[in-house]
């Protein structure tokens, strides 16, 4: 079989694209809503700061990654929903925390104060606390439709994911980058964990959900690997030239930091041409799979060319 190259991107697939993840995230608000704890009782502050920062706001492609890919092999139920949520609640606990002083020192997420700025930074660690436990939380509840077993690796899977092994080791190694190697090589690893941790998880979620077979698995973990690193090197990119007002945080943090990223290592045009490359191999790893799976092969466009 041919392999698909990487087509010029036409006004029209980003425009569909905008409007059918924009309509996803709208679907998945109103579920994601019902997931989270309501703010009752002399406990509700955190319930509130939980609400503050999850609801409202984001892309939700970790979400959307895993119902799509599940929807793709033929698995349209409730458990894909509950695990994006989870997923989101994870990846949303890791903001509040990175947003905090002692990390990256953010003052705006998605448009809004972040949490430490709206409180403190005592409600901030907690914030973050409450909504990765609350992830285990929806994890480990009484799944109709999904197999326990499943159900179990599923949770294992993300712990591991979301920990020493995956995006906490990648955090660790990107506040130890003072003291290793300044290479793509050490960038990458870094961002494999940090930031294609979580995404590779909602890709993998979706296809053990839909029963993929042992090839179209490792199709899809080579697919979700390679959007991951895509996902960071635009990240790093838009550092650099991002409008803050579109993106809805500071721009030029890296910078200011020292912090060593994609950019910091290729320069712009080499980040620009090695996101290019990537971007033309992930949709190559989609060529075993049909029409279906066009929804990923245009989020591979729509990480390409996001402005936010």
């Amino acid at each position: 079989m041919a392999r698909r190259q990487l087509k010029p991107l036409t006004v029209k697939l980003l425009s569909d694209f905008k409007s059918e993840i924009s309509a996803f995230a709208a679907g998945f608000e109103t579920r994601f809503e019902a997931y989270l704890p309501k703010p009752e009782g002399l406990k509700a502050r955190i319930a509130r700061a939980m609400r503050y920062t999850a609801l409202g706001g984001g892309k939700r492609l970790r979400p959307y990654f895993v119902v799509t890919t599940a929807h793709m092999l033929g698995y349209d139920q409730e458990p894909a929903w509950r695990i994006a949520a989870a997923l989101e609640c994870v990846h949303v606990y890791s903001l509040v925390h990175d947003d905090l002083p002692c990390m990256d020192d953010d003052d705006l997420r998605r448009g809004k104060p972040t949490v430490h700025k709206q409180w403190d930074d005592a409600t901030a660690v907690l914030t973050g606390d409450a909504l990765l436990t609350h992830a285990f939380a929806l994890m480990s509840a009484p799944m109709a439709g999904i197999a326990p077993e499943l159900q179990l690796s599923l949770s294992a899977e993300l712990a591991k994911r979301s920990g020493e092994a995956g995006m906490i080791g990648g955090q660790m190694i990107d506040l130890s980058m003072d003291t290793l190697p300044q290479t793509e090589d050490t960038i990458t690893t870094l961002q494999d964990l940090k930031t294609g941790a979580l995404i590779h998880y909602a890709i993998s979620a979706g296809a053990q959900l839909g029963g993929a077979s042992a090839a179209q698995y490792d199709a899809l973990s080579r697919y979700a690997r390679r959007v991951g690193l895509l996902f960071q090197i635009t990240d790093d990119l838009l550092d650099v030239e991002g409008d803050a007002a579109l993106m809805g945080k500071a721009a030029g943090k890296d910078d200011d930091h020292g912090k060593a990223t994609f950019v910091s290592i290729l320069g712009v045009d080499g980040a620009k041409a090695r996101a290019q490359q990537i971007a033309t191999a992930a949709i190559a790893d989609l060529d075993g799979f049909d029409e279906r799976a066009q929804p990923l092969r245009n989020a591979v466009n729509f990480v390409l060319e996001r402005q936010a």
